[in-house]
């Protein structure tokens, strides 16, 4: 998915867009033709109308409901929506113009990707819906901090979960590394991962390598281009 290795898959990864609910006309498109459910007055959608994905959200939901009747009442509060599609860039991220949780159909639909996973990545990105609402937006410089408080949000809920261990060090990896100097934030990178992300998902998608290869050298090319304007411009 990256160029940049983190320790674990930052689900929290938002998408770098404008503070407005204008959704895109792909967007549009893409909620017309997906199966809809609603959860306590959250809506649930998947894209290719695959019932497993919807149940397996739904399960996922109702854990949290169960286990933690505060993080529940934050998650269907703070969110309009979880949506469940193809995202070239990470596993989940929160879309503010959509105020949605936005979950990878390949991570949702992975046998290694327990209930438990899928219910603090819910958890993580209401967190970035409700951080959003208090003003803290997704800013470069901020990111780290944000990441933070969302993985530690995703702790606390885990903490009162069974079995939970592994996942609860895994995070804890991360908040480590979240707390280290690099760029794995940085605008540039962010772009980087979603370019190489928007490939490998062509090839899930069955693309003909030709036509992968052929766009490879676009993007390339456009990568050159601009940072020989770059360049000039110093």
């Amino acid at each position: 998915m990256q160029h940049l290795k983190a320790p674990r898959n930052l689900r929290g990864s938002t998408s770098v867009k404008k503070p407005d609910r204008k959704l895109r006309l792909i967007d549009r498109l893409r909620l017309r033709f997906s199966t809809s459910r609603m959860v306590d007055g959250l809506l649930i959608d998947v894209w290719n109308n695959d019932s497993q994905s919807l149940n397996r959200i739904e399960e996922a939901l109702r854990l949290i409901k169960h286990r933690d009747a505060l993080h529940y009442s934050r998650v269907v509060s703070n969110l309009d929506r979880i949506w469940v599609l193809l995202l070239p860039d990470a596993a989940a991220h929160y879309d503010r113009s959509q105020n949605a949780c936005v979950m990878d159909e390949r991570f949702v639909l992975l046998e290694s990707t327990t209930l438990e996973r899928i219910a603090s990545t819910i958890v993580h990105e209401a967190t970035h819906a409700r951080l959003e609402r208090w003003g803290m937006l997704y800013d470069e410089k901020k990111r780290p901090r944000i990441e933070a408080i969302c993985l530690r949000r995703e702790l606390n809920f885990l903490a009162g979960l069974p079995d939970s261990e592994p996942l609860q060090e895994e995070i804890k990896s991360t908040l480590e590394w979240c707390a280290g100097d690099h760029d794995f934030f940085s605008d540039e990178n962010f772009q980087q991962r979603e370019e190489q992300g928007q490939f490998e998902t062509l090839r899930y998608l069955g693309t003909p390598n030709w036509l992968i290869n052929f766009l490879m050298r676009l993007v390339q090319r456009r990568r050159e281009r601009w940072l020989r304007a770059t360049s000039a411009g110093k």
